[in-house]
């Protein structure tokens, strides 16, 4: 009974499969397949009985047969002849002063193709190189451009959290990231901590995108005000990894609530036209509250003021009058004149007893003494 097999040509390429017809194959094995590029040495990474869904009937090719010691002594010279080229390839790219970066070289098990891995920030004319490594090589030459994320997976790196980067174990296909990624997980948008090896956005925020996805849709929107059986409530976040949500309430108290709880508690869309109902009894939430919330009373809030007896404010003692005394003549009572009156706060009295206005006095400037002159 034949198995469906899946085939790896190097240890960071993808997975093909084929049918294993009349060979009998085991996991690890060496076998030789006809491809499009011509005859190829793969490893056996997987035996089924099913094909997977994503691969027809039709496109399951049968292998040619398995490897022997003389194929597998043909794959040690071409892995050397890789070396070969490689520093050939790299001589050439500096003698010639061309802006590119030579990653990897592949030499295909017959031997009728090489191909040229290499960076570059924009086009290369690579005329020259190519003709250069036909002279030399006497076979096809591809000389393929390849982005950062490419050239990782190709040379492996340890990521930040420690590991071999996920491109290099298991990933096999780059799926996009975006930067709204980031904002979903709550993550700090700083570039050194959600970039990788590569300069480019982590490949491991997408693992977990389909799940807050999930999680945002149950969720109401950050910011909206709710109206609840416990009245008026606006949402302040969410918490993926603990299920929850964190809402303000009207008398100023900050809540945790679950999904199932805030469910529970019957939100709606907030519309000032309609008369809310009064408030249900307080569900208190199953989740600890958050750690630095609302803080805490001042000492003695509770306890009651005791009330201060104001004493009595002695009655305001009315001064007396400065009254001015007049000279009086032995024989003729003189008469009060508009100029003995008392004096108001526009007018003053001097000596003499003639009022004069106020005049607020000038400050006198003063001169800056004058240089002398030096005769030249």
């Amino acid at each position: 009974m034949s198995h469906v097999l899946g085939l790896k040509f190097n240890d960071y390429g993808q997975i093909y499969y084929f049918n294993s017809g009349a060979f009998v194959v085991c996991k690890s094995d060496r076998v030789i397949v006809k491809t499009e590029q011509g005859m190829g040495l793969g490893s056996v990474v997987t035996v089924s009985e099913d094909r997977p869904e994503s691969v027809g009937e039709e496109e399951l090719k049968t292998i040619f047969r398995l490897a022997t010691e003389e194929d597998l002594a043909t794959e040690a010279e071409n892995l050397e002849l890789a070396r070969e080229a490689y520093r050939l390839c790299r001589d050439c790219v500096r003698q010639l002063e061309l802006e590119m970066k030579l990653v990897d070289v592949e030499v295909f098990f017959d031997r009728g193709k090489m191909i040229f891995y290499f960076t570059a920030p924009g086009r290369i004319d690579f005329r020259e190189l190519v003709k250069e490594l036909v002279k030399t090589y006497r076979t096809r030459i591809e000389l393929r451009q390849i982005g950062v994320r490419h050239e990782t997976q190709m040379l492996g790196a340890v990521g930040n959290c420690g590991m071999v980067a996920c491109c290099r174990r298991f990933m096999r296909k780059f799926n996009p990231v975006t930067i709204k990624m980031a904002k979903e997980q709550n993550l700090f948008l700083n570039p050194t901590k959600i970039s990788g090896i590569c300069g480019r956005l982590l490949c491991c925020l997408s693992f977990e995108e389909e799940n807050y996805q999930i999680f945002y849709k149950r969720c109401p929107r950050i910011g909206k005000r709710m109206d609840t059986d416990q009245g008026l409530m606006k949402v302040m976040r969410a918490n993926f990894f603990r299920n929850s949500v964190t809402v303000f309430s009207e008398l100023g108290e900050e809540l945790d609530f679950t999904l199932d709880e805030w469910d529970a508690l019957n939100p709606r869309r907030y519309d000032p036209s309609i008369p809310r109902p009064e408030p249900a009894a307080p569900i208190e939430p199953k989740s600890p509250p958050r750690r630095g919330g609302r803080p805490a009373p001042p000492r003695g809030a509770g306890k009651p003021r005791p009330v201060r007896e104001e004493k009595p404010q002695p009655p305001d003692e009315v001064q007396p009058a400065l009254v001015e005394e007049v000279p009086v003549a032995d024989s003729v009572a003189e008469t009060a004149t508009p100029e003995q009156a008392p004096a108001t706060p526009d007018s003053v009295r001097d000596a003499d007893g003639a009022s004069k206005d106020h005049k607020p006095r000038r400050r006198k400037r003063r001169r800056r003494p004058k240089r002398p002159k030096t005769e030249e």
